[in-house]
C-alpha cells in the first residue's frame, strides 16, 4: 500500500512547481515577478549612489531594499527545502549567485556601505535565459560555453606570456626612465604597461626620453595583436562547435582522420582538410 504524502512533503512539491515550474501558470508568474524585483533592486541600489535622490528618499529606499532583501532571502531557503539534493543548489551557479544577492544588505549591518555589493544581484538576470525557453538562445548560449570551455588552457597560456610580458616590459621601463618620468618603481612601470597594452592609456605616467616613447610605441602596436588573441581563439573553438552541433548526420566520414561529423554538401573535412567522399 502506497504512503501517503505528508503535509511537508506535498507543500515542498508545491513549492518546488513555483520555484522550478517554468511551464507552469504559477511557476512563470513568479518568475515574471522575480525578474520585475530584480530590475527595481537595481534601480534602487543605482539612485541611492544619487546625492539628491538618497537625501530626499533615504528611509524609502533603505525599506525597500530590505523588503526585497528579505523576499530574495526567503525565496533562497524555499529553493533549498523543496528540492531533494540541497547541496547541488548551493554550490551550483544559480545557487551561488542567490546567496550572494541577499548578503550584501546583511554585511551592512556590520560594514557600513556593503549594501551597494547587492548590485551584484544583476546577475540573477541570467534566468531570463531559462524563463524564456527561445531555443535560438539557448542553442547559442551552448555553443558559446562549449568554445570558452574548449578554449580555457589556451587562454591561460597566453594570459601566463603577457604576465611574463608586462613583468620584463616594466622593468625594462623602470631602468630606461626612472624615478623623474614617474617610474618610481617596478610594480608602478609595470601598472604603466598594463595600462599601455589594453590601449587605455591614463596619461598619468608617460615616458620622457626617446627610447622610453620608441618602447612604448611597440607596447602600444603589441597592445592590439593581444587584444585580437584571446577573441580569435574563441571565435575559432565558436565556429568548431556551431560546426559540430549543426552538421547533419554522419554520412561522410573523413579516411584520414576518421571525423565523421559534417555538413552533407561538405567536399572537405572540417578537421584536417583531407577531401571527403562523394555520397
Amino acid at each position: 500500500m502506497k504512503k501517503a504524502k505528508s503535509k511537508y512533503e506535498i507543500f515542498r512539491e508545491k513549492i518546488k512547481i513555483i520555484l522550478y515550474g517554468t511551464n507552469t501558470i504559477l511557476g512563470r508568474m513568479f518568475d515574471l515577478v522575480l525578474l520585475g524585483l530584480i530590475l527595481l533592486s537595481v534601480i534602487l541600489i543605482m539612485m541611492e549612489t544619487v546625492q539628491g535622490i538618497n537625501q530626499k528618499y533615504h528611509y524609502q529606499l533603505f525599506i525597500c531594499e530590505w523588503v526585497i532583501t528579505i523576499f530574495f532571502t526567503i525565496e533562497y531557503i524555499l529553493r533549498i527545502i523543496s528540492i531533494q539534493k540541497p547541496i547541488k543548489y548551493v554550490f551550483s551557479f544559480y545557487g551561488i549567485i542567490d546567496l550572494l544577492a541577499v548578503l550584501p544588505m546583511y554585511l551592512s549591518i556590520f560594514f557600513p556601505g556593503a549594501s551597494i555589493l547587492s548590485i551584484v544581484r544583476a546577475l540573477r538576470f541570467f534566468r531570463l535565459f531559462k524563463i524564456l525557453h527561445i531555443p535560438q538562445i539557448s542553442h547559442q548560449s551552448i555553443q558559446l560555453r562549449e568554445a570558452i570551455e574548449a578554449s580555457k588552457e589556451k587562454i591561460l597560456v597566453f594570459i601566463y606570456f603577457v604576465l611574463i610580458s608586462t613583468i620584463i616590459i616594466g622593468s625594462i621601463m623602470y631602468l630606461v626612465e626612472g624615478r623623474t618620468s614617474g617610474f618610481t618603481s617596478i610594480p608602478m612601470s609595470i601598472y604603466w604597461t598594463i595600462v599601455t597594452l589594453t590601449t587605455v592609456g591614463y596619461g598619468d605616467i608617460s615616458p620622457q626620453t626617446p627610447l622610453g616613447q620608441f618602447i612604448a610605441a611597440l607596447v602600444m602596436i603589441l597592445g592590439y595583436g593581444i587584444i585580437a588573441v584571446p577573441t580569435g581563439i574563441v571565435t575559432a573553438e565558436f565556429a568548431k562547435s556551431s560546426l559540430k552541433n549543426n552538421a547533419v548526420g554522419t554520412k561522410k566520414t573523413c579516411k584520414k582522420c576518421n571525423s565523421q561529423v559534417h555538413f552533407d554538401s561538405a567536399k572537405y573535412c572540417y578537421q584536417c582538410g583531407t577531401e571527403l567522399p562523394a555520397n
